[in-house]
């Protein structure tokens, strides 16, 4: 089972503040854990909404907005990819986080599950797809 967990935006983030060396240190030591329990697949941060863009669509219609945008909950900061055995595994994964928002007091993770290829009846459309996103997978 694949996972991601997913690092919400905090305001230090959003401003573009560094971790200290400590943090790296702490997040580096956490990143080796998982690389050698085997269950890392990627991993990496985001720049802030400020050096982004989103495009949003409506019917037909698609508008660029370019960042920042409006800081809330949805802004994500970063994300590991987690290849494990069960949902509890993911969780215990993510209990051992370090608090993302470094600078700030609270932190969050949100941890979700991927579609694998056995999430889906077969079809040729999504034969084609599965092959895209999984070479080798489904014939």
């Amino acid at each position: 089972m694949r996972y991601m967990m997913i690092v919400k935006a905090s305001r230090a983030s959003e401003s573009g503040v560094m971790p200290t060396e400590a943090q790296f240190a702490e997040m580096g030591a956490y990143n080796e854990q998982l690389a050698e329990a085997g269950v890392l697949v990627d991993l990496s941060g985001l720049k802030p909404t400020s050096k982004g863009a989103k495009i949003c669509f409506s019917g037909g219609r698609r508008t660029l907005i370019e960042g920042p945008f409006v800081e809330d909950s949805n802004i994500v900061a970063g994300f590991w990819i987690i290849q494990v055995k069960s949902h509890q595994e993911a969780v215990d994964w993510a209990m051992k986080a370090p608090n993302p928002a470094f600078n700030d007091t609270e932190g969050e993770i949100e941890l979700r599950p991927f579609y694998e290829p056995e999430d889906f009846a077969s079809s040729a459309a999504l034969d084609k797809a599965m092959e895209l996103e999984f070479p080798g997978k489904r014939s």
